[in-house]
């Protein structure tokens, strides 16, 4: 087995890779999957943050459009967050990962407020910091919390797990032509508007020189393949 090509790193995953058959809410199965994912590089000694979306519970911009306040929306998507990280803390806690969950928004019976010297010393402690509740305020995604909060806590690459195995010139699902890149630029995702990451995760991450790499987190084993080195999924960077 190689070794580990990356020190600290940034796990984003989507709300959606909780939810079960019904594809809505949280399934104890596949946060046990996701759990033992996240330990098979947590093993190999590797420093983790970590941010999970909503998409599962509530999803902001979609109640807006049907008539609730944007910022209602964006608080309860915060709020949803944290839920989806305390399922996964769970998770890892009962395969021995120690795990610290903070929060942007203050939730003091359940987690810790995120303070960045904080989640450092829980990360230097060997603990697998989960950070939610986004950026604590509306109008932002957890994308956009996962570029801001890789910078902060001195990520070396922001690894974001889809359902998808890469990042395609079109949608994969509707195209059977879609192409995939196995690298692409972020001035490229940004011109052609690729829909990885909302942009200005995508422009905080270039202003940052912080790489992102997407894979298919529902593939067993591509988590730590990744992180050995092997070239899955496509990486945007400079």
């Amino acid at each position: 087995m190689g070794k580990p090509v990356y020190r600290r790193v940034l796990l984003k995953l989507s709300g959606e890779v909780l939810a079960g058959k019904r594809g809505f809410g949280i399934d104890p199965i596949r946060a046990e999957y996701l759990a033992r994912e996240v330990k098979s590089i947590f093993d190999l000694g590797i420093s983790i943050g970590l941010i999970i979306g909503a998409g599962n519970i509530f999803r902001g911009i979609q109640a807006a459009g049907k008539g609730m306040d944007r910022v209602t929306g964006d608080y309860l998507g915060m709020l949803a967050t944290v839920m989806n990280s305390i399922a996964l803390q769970d998770a890892l806690e009962k395969i021995e990962c120690e795990t610290r969950t903070l929060t942007a928004v203050n939730v003091d019976q359940i987690a810790e407020p995120y303070i960045r010297r904080r989640a450092l010393r829980h990360l230097e402690k060997g603990r697998i910091v989960i950070v939610s509740g986004g950026t604590g305020n509306p109008f932002f995604s957890t994308d956009t919390a996962a570029a801001l909060r890789a910078s902060e806590l001195e990520s070396e690459i922001v690894l974001k797990g889809t359902k998808v195995d890469g990042v395609y010139n079109m949608d994969p699902e509707e195209h059977s032509d879609a192409l995939k890149y196995d690298f692409i630029s972020y001035s490229k995702v940004l011109e052609k508007k690729l829909r990885i990451m909302d942009l200005t995760a995508i422009t905080l991450c270039m202003e940052n020189s912080l790489p992102i790499h997407v894979f298919n987190i529902n593939s067993p084993g591509h988590l730590k393949d990744i992180i050995l080195g092997d070239n899955l999924g496509t990486l945007v960077s400079e």
